[in-house]
């Protein structure tokens, strides 16, 4: 399944949030990411697997219920006992599908108990994530619970955050992950709709334009320098309060100093 290797490959990229965030590992500065295949009868890739201190994190990542996943974690599970024998081997099974997660995470017959953690994206409110200052952390949030937040305010607030905090080449890959993820939650038209709006053009907006022609008829009064200004700070106060940019957005496209348009914002309060 394409949309669930893409997915797979990702997270790959984002493991130390996964650990971090999702899973409440604390992650050591020397922390290893391991690309072993596993080789048996045919091969087998695991997801994701690292040394972190004296441990082995092995992070399974699922687009999809399995009826024996239980039986191929414990398989993956005497593969890495033979690399790793000596280290404690802690295994993780990350649920990012859309319908409900109905895998065993246990294994008993005979004399063999067998246990790993399922850790459910549905079940996670996304008020953990929402406030990381980690980009890949942030990505992640779209798989969460949002309880009863309005999607399109959460979705905005996500991409909102990962604009602040990454430069525009950043931005694009990590827009790329949320649109991919977003499938698995049924939001890609709030995804295609926040994203729109974060890379509207201002000076076409019916806002700028209204701004400006304002502007100009001000300045027929008392001189057109001072009113195009004012025009631009309506305009700006416009762009910040509808479609949710940043200070920091709105004073660099327009040009404007954000000392002065953080007093007029004060100033509308």
């Amino acid at each position: 399944m394409k949309k669930d290797i893409i997915s797979k490959e990702l997270l790959k990229h984002i493991a130390r949030d996964v650990a971090r965030h999702i899973l409440g590992i604390e992650i050591q500065e020397n922390m290893e990411l391991i690309d072993k295949e596993f080789t048996r009868i045919e091969k087998r890739d695991a997801d994701l697997v690292f040394k972190n201190g004296d441990e082995i994190i092995h992070i399974e990542i699922q687009n999809a219920n399995h009826a024996k996943m239980h039986l191929r974690m414990h398989r993956y599970l005497s593969d890495m006992l033979f690399e790793y024998e000596n280290l404690t081997i802690k295994q993780y099974l990350l649920y990012i599908g859309q319908a409900k997660c109905s895998m065993k995470n246990s294994l008993t017959k005979d004399d063999l108990h067998y246990r790993y953690a399922i850790i459910d994206m549905h079940t996670i409110d996304c008020e953990t994530l929402l406030m990381s200052d980690d980009p890949s952390a942030l990505v992640l949030t779209i798989l969460c619970d949002f309880k009863d937040r309005d999607k399109q305010t959460v979705v905005n607030t996500i991409l909102k955050r990962l604009r602040e905090l990454s430069d525009d080449r950043e931005y694009e890959n990590y827009l790329k992950m949320v649109n991919i993820l977003s499938t698995n939650r049924n939001l890609e038209n709030e995804v295609k709709k926040g994203a729109d709006m974060l890379s509207v053009d201002i000076e076409k907006t019916p806002f700028y334009q209204l701004g400006e022609q304002r502007g100009q008829r001000i300045g027929e009064q008392r001189g057109q320098k001072i009113g195009e200004h004012k025009g631009v700070l309506k305009t700006a106060i416009t762009m910040i309060q509808e479609f949710q940019l940043s200070i920091e957005q709105v004073a660099q496209k327009l040009n404007i100093s954000m000392d002065e348009l953080k007093k007029h914002l004060d100033k509308q309060k």
